[in-house]
């Protein structure tokens, strides 16, 4: 049932943008016929002028039916809706009529012609409707010949018999006509027919392809915005993250450069008195990146434990990520815990940036470190850990290369200097109020650039000793 659902869908998806081309096919064609009303018109009045030498009777009868004929359409598109299916047919009727009317009157100048309505019923995308036309031109071209030898102009390829020129038509001359004339004309139109079927055919298959790859695209496209809300579902949103704890003050964001990233962020209570925090960067874009960091994320969670040296952590996150990562990606990550007892921070950085940090009654300051290897490069890789000791006050901002490699469209780096600035400028803000501040300047700099990658930064504030 529910792959029969599906098929209908695909059905009616494709019905729906057929219709849409039909409409847009009439237009066209209603179109190309008033530009051949024009050139009808303009070769009339040569002829009035003398510039041309067709019979002035006759252009005079047959140019003004041929003009009516092709203006029909143009008439119909003003007044009523070219949605019905059978409004195809009328308008390669009218230019079948026009040029039935123009051959008629002028054998010998019309022949060209009948390329027309073939070359109009390739725009419908029908190879039915090209086959009809070519059926619809045959007989009106055999018969255009035929009126013509009696009430046309002349042609004197089929008046001529043994080399004299008659002024009557024989049985004859009608064989001729039909054997010599008539026969390879139409023989001709097959092979115009032809190639209009197969362009009609070809551009049909490529419409139907664009629909079913749009539906791909849309159906990617909602799975993608369903990946967006459970990765974001998965990294802390809930702000303020601990209101009863008093004893620091934490905020954090995430801005992916495509529908998912590969970078995050994360933090939680190790026990009572430690707060873990941790930031990451997965190397490449999009789904692989996200796959990859919700293994990074979940391994270092788990590994985090009371009491575990921050780089004994790192080192066996390391190994199981080196032990699952066909892909080669490899992530770069700070994770530090703070003592919320004593304020000492022990941190552990693999090949990540380094992190600011304000002091109480100080400014923003790059706090430089030793960075280790990045995590899922290399297999027995062994991470140091270090640590410093905060003061009440004092505060952490941590962030990914997003941050400083934003360009502009001058390809212009956002850069650390731009960054400390900011950050000097907004020491005394709080985590929550400091992060939308750079987070605007960086669009500010960046202006209508597009986002290359994701941006994700942290900011804790260590507020007072635990008493716990």
């Amino acid at each position: 049932m529910k792959k029969n659902r599906s098929a209908k869908i695909n059905t009616d998806a494709e019905l729906k943008a057929i219709l849409e081309n039909e409409e847009e096919a009439s237009r066209y064609a209603a179109k190309c016929l008033a530009v051949c009303a024009g050139v009808g018109a303009v070769s009339w009045l040569l002829n009035i002028l003398g510039i041309f030498i067709i019979p002035e009777k006759i252009m005079n009868i047959g140019m003004p039916v041929t003009i009516l004929f092709f203006l029909i359409p143009s008439i119909l598109c003003k007044i009523i809706d070219l949605k019905p299916l059978w409004i195809k047919y009328i308008i390669i009727m009218c230019g079948v009529m026009g040029i039935f009317i123009l051959s008629s009157a002028m054998p010998k100048h019309g022949i060209l012609a009948w390329a027309v309505p073939l070359a109009l019923s390739c725009h419908y995308y029908s190879k039915e409707l090209t086959r009809f036309t070519l059926v619809v031109s045959w007989v009106f071209f055999s018969v255009s010949i035929y009126i013509g030898m009696y009430l046309g102009e002349k042609d004197l390829n089929v008046m001529t018999l043994d080399g004299v020129i008659q002024d009557s038509v024989t049985g004859v001359m009608l064989s001729n006509t039909a054997i010599f004339f008539v026969l390879p004309r139409a023989l001709i139109l097959l092979g115009i027919s032809s190639i209009c079927t197969t362009i009609a055919g070809r551009t049909r298959r490529l419409l139907e392809r664009q629909i079913k790859d749009s539906e791909e695209r849309q159906r990617i496209s909602t799975e993608l915005d369903v990946a967006t809300r459970i990765q974001a579902d998965m990294l802390p949103c809930i702000f303020p993250a601990f209101p009863e704890r008093p004893e620091f003050d934490i905020y954090a964001t995430m801005n992916p450069a495509k529908e998912v990233g590969g970078d995050f962020y994360d933090f939680f209570m190790v026990d009572e008195t430690h707060l873990a925090i941790v930031i990451a960067d997965v190397s490449g874009k999009g789904v692989p990146a996200a796959l990859f960091m919700v293994i990074g994320k979940t391994l270092i969670n788990d590994h985090t434990k009371p009491g575990v040296d921050l780089g004994n952590v790192f080192t066996e996150v390391n190994e199981l990520l080196c032990r699952s990562n066909s892909e080669g990606l490899f992530i770069t990550a700070f994770e530090g815990v703070l003592d919320l007892v004593t304020g000492e921070f022990q941190f552990v950085n693999a090949g990540h940036e380094m992190p600011f940090i304000a002091r109480s009654g100080g400014v923003y300051e790059p706090h430089r470190l030793r960075a280790g290897f990045v995590l899922a490069g290399m297999e027995g890789m062994k991470y140091q850990s270090g640590s410093i000791m905060l003061s009440p006050g004092d505060k952490i901002f941590q962030y990914t290369d997003g941050v400083t490699e934003a360009t502009n469209a001058s390809h212009e780096l956002y850069g650390m200097k731009r960054l400390t600035d900011v950050l000097v400028q907004n020491t005394s803000r709080p985590p929550a109020e400091l992060l939308p501040v750079i987070k605007a300047d960086i669009d500010a700099f960046v202006g209508e650039a597009p986002q290359f990658d994701d941006i994700t930064m942290l900011c804790v504030e260590y507020l007072a000793k635990s008493n716990v």
